[in-house]
């Protein structure tokens, strides 16, 4: 365990940079560094590798092999220079299985102080992914003794009417 503070960031390889940012606002503010943590809901983890490393195989039978979980080189890429401009320190790990237990399991481990999630973009496509797979951020808010902080991703008007909202 780490003990140095962290907060503990999930991120996707689309997701905008802005979620990022405002997690190394908070580590600033708190003086951590930031765990970003990539995770392969397809997958569950068949083994804790080193350095980081998983292994993880398929949910479905017919999903493919066992494999080692690696995080995005291209979110590395697009975040490391983030975190050095900001002076925070900045580790990756990737994981497999459900997004909101493991992330909680990173911050558990991490020394995590508050959990940074982007929101899901304000689509019908969006909307029935998480009907079928959950909102990762609802299940953070029920099972984490930690804040957990929700970045919009794709903020619209008050007026819009939301795929979701049944009152309008």
């Amino acid at each position: 365990m780490s003990e140095r503070p962290s907060v503990i960031v999930g991120v996707t390889p689309s997701q905008p940079h802005h979620v990022v940012e405002q997690a190394l606002v908070f580590a600033r503010r708190f003086d951590a560094g930031i765990v970003c943590v990539q995770v392969d809901s397809a997958r569950f983890v068949v083994d804790g590798g080193d350095e980081g490393v998983v292994i993880a195989a398929p949910f479905d039978p017919d999903g493919g092999d066992v494999i080692e979980e690696h995080f995005d080189p291209e979110v590395i890429a697009r975040v490391a220079p983030l975190a050095e401009a900001a002076g925070v320190e900045c580790r990756f790990i990737a994981t497999a299985g459900d997004p909101a237990r493991m992330l909680g399991q990173v911050a558990e481990s991490e020394n995590g102080i508050l959990i940074v999630v982007g929101s899901r973009r304000a689509s019908f496509g969006s909307s029935l992914r998480e009907f079928f797979t959950g909102s990762v951020a609802a299940g953070l808010a029920h099972r984490q003794r930690r804040p957990v902080i929700v970045v919009p991703l794709d903020p619209v008007s008050p007026e819009t009417s939301l795929p979701w909202d049944e009152s309008r």
